[in-house]
């Protein structure tokens, strides 16, 4: 039955219809009739309001990289949106599936160029840049339609993040609205049987298969598994791919011990990933390629693989190991696995021991199911090192972005989705300072997070780069800092101060057992931490080149 209603109370009714039961955002003159309407949906939609629009951007990357469920955010046009947009590039190159809402200025000034307020030269064109897909909605009759085809595009083939622009009046336009039970079904395309037949073939003919899975797999868990103990063949995980075959499994390996074995393998199966190692270690005509991947234009980024299959990832890696139903399962010069494993954990203890020691700590602490919010810094690049991720989404990190300052925000968004979970965010002195008012989101809307500062007084990444590549000339990257610990505690956060992996556990446990909103601060000196790039940056070791750091 059709009732009257704004054009706003029925976009929040697509966001319910959609699965959503938190929002982000930051209020505005030009979003007052959406935040009317999301008032009356308190008692079954979490409204979390931020304290500047990059970090509500954030939180909405946040819980969905956490969840893989769809998240939404709202600012408001202009100077709203442009904060934004750190966040929208970080989850375009994640591949994140979040709704921006934007406003635009009022509807008889729009695109006329008189300075209205918030106006900005083609925000469209800026939006349409930093989304797989985005419109604006020209009136309210239209907004059930373009909502559904927003989550259409957002969650078909790749999920990325797509945008809405609403102005003032079509959020406040009321009217006898249509009621809408249904929304369109996303399926995988059908798998060429061609190319399938093929990839079976070159399997079969594998003597030392690798598999390497990426965030594009995180849903496909089963699937991988089966795949890799069906041929025997390890599966290589470096950033979003981690935990999607446990790291405990006796054929999971993490890139940087795979690096030494890339030169062994004869074929390689990229499942929902960039496939990177292609470019960075290097390709030759001996090494042959399948791709599974829901994102035609990726297969042939880098090379023409020898087998793309365009689908879902676990689509297509089922139908991988059902057409290999019969296959022995043993190769016949198989990688060796827990010897790279070996080594690599000696080069990380030779070269960082100390964040590896704090490391070893915060994987000992976090439970199985937690997640793990990294952060540019050099704990944080240590923690793609690490082993111990059991499931997938317990890391996640800013992929190729490197977004300074992104974890802290981003880290609340993952709890608030995880919810009961366990999130540890871990943070430079440097980057938890772009979005440090977000503590006050922290407390206000008790979110839990156990948040960890690690404390040089620097940034660190780039001084100790300018120490040994620029011969020791330091410039711009000494920090003025304040006491993390009474600023903390003048949030309102349970507030704590350790010097050793050994405190860290303890203060870890304490925050924990809280479930308050908690930060650690944990000074270092600036001369403590070791070079961790020659275990981050990769070697080639096959093609023109090989023997070179791929950077």
């Amino acid at each position: 039955m059709a009732i009257e209603r704004s054009g706003a109370a029925v976009l929040v009714e697509g966001l319910e219809r959609w699965g959503m039961d938190t929002f982000f955002g930051l209020p505005g003159v030009h979003l007052d009739s959406l935040f009317d309407a999301l008032y009356g949906v308190q008692d079954r939609m979490r409204i979390i309001h931020s304290r500047h629009e990059q970090g509500a951007a954030y939180m909405a990357f946040g819980s969905a990289m956490a969840t893989g469920k769809p998240s939404a955010f709202a600012v408001v046009p202009g100077p709203g949106f442009l904060n934004a947009t750190a966040a929208m590039s970080t989850a375009y190159a994640c591949n994140a599936p979040v709704l921006c809402i934007i406003g635009t200025v009022v509807k008889p000034l729009l695109d006329r160029g008189y300075g209205a307020l918030h106006e900005l030269p083609d925000q469209s064109g800026m939006v349409q840049r930093l989304t797989k897909w985005s419109a604006r909605v020209e009136k309210a009759s239209d907004m059930t339609a373009m909502v559904d085809e927003a989550f259409y595009h957002m969650l078909s083939g790749r999920p990325r993040p797509v945008a809405l622009e609403i102005a003032p009046e079509v959020f406040a336009e009321r009217g006898m609205w249509p009621d809408y039970g249904f929304k369109p079904e996303i399926t995988a395309g059908p798998i060429d049987p061609a190319e399938l037949a093929r990839a079976v073939e070159l399997v079969r003919g594998a003597r030392s298969p690798m598999i390497v899975v990426g965030g594009g797999a995180q849903h496909a868990g089963a699937e991988v598994r089966a795949l890799a103990e069906r041929i025997g063949a390890p599966v290589v995980s470096r950033q979003m791919g981690r935990g999607i075959l446990p790291d405990d499994h006796p054929l999971s390996i993490r890139a940087g011990a795979a690096n030494a074995l890339w030169a062994k393998a004869d074929v390689v199966i990229g499942i929902g990933t960039r496939l990177g190692q292609l470019r960075e270690w290097g390709h030759d005509d001996a090494l042959k390629v399948i791709r599974i991947d829901a994102d035609p234009d990726e297969l042939y980024r880098v090379a023409v693989p020898a087998v793309g299959l365009v689908t879902d990832s676990a689509v297509g890696a089922a139908a991988l190991v059902e057409a290999l139903n019969g296959y022995n399962g043993a190769p016949a010069d198989p990688l060796p696995i827990a010897e790279a494993e070996t080594e690599f954990d000696a080069a990380i203890e030779r070269d960082v021991p100390l964040q590896k020691a704090y490391m070893d700590v915060i994987r000992e602490m976090l439970p199985a199911d937690g997640v793990l919010v990294d952060e540019i810094t050099q704990v944080g690049h240590a923690a793609k090192l690490t082993s111990n991720f059991q499931r997938p989404r317990s890391l996640i990190t800013s992929g190729y972005q490197g977004t300074l300052g992104y974890g802290y925000a981003t880290a609340l968004g993952a709890q608030a989705g995880a919810k009961d979970r366990v999130v540890i965010s871990i943070n430079g002195d440097g980057g938890l300072l772009y979005t440090i008012g977000e503590m006050a989101t922290a407390v206000q809307h008790g979110i839990p997070l156990v948040a960890i500062v690690f404390n040089d007084n620097c940034f660190g990444n780039v001084q100790v780069i300018q120490k040994r590549w620029y011969g020791d000339r330091v410039i711009a990257t000494d920090l003025h800092n304040p006491d993390f610990v009474k600023l903390a505690d003048s949030f309102g956060l349970l507030a704590l101060r350790t010097d050793s992996p050994y405190g860290l556990r303890e203060a870890l446990r304490t925050a924990i057992d809280s479930r308050r909103p908690t930060l650690i601060e944990v000074p270092i000196a600036k001369e403590a931490m070791g070079w961790v790039w020659d275990l981050i940056i990769p070697k080639k070791v096959r093609g023109p080149g090989a023997g070179a750091s791929a950077h």
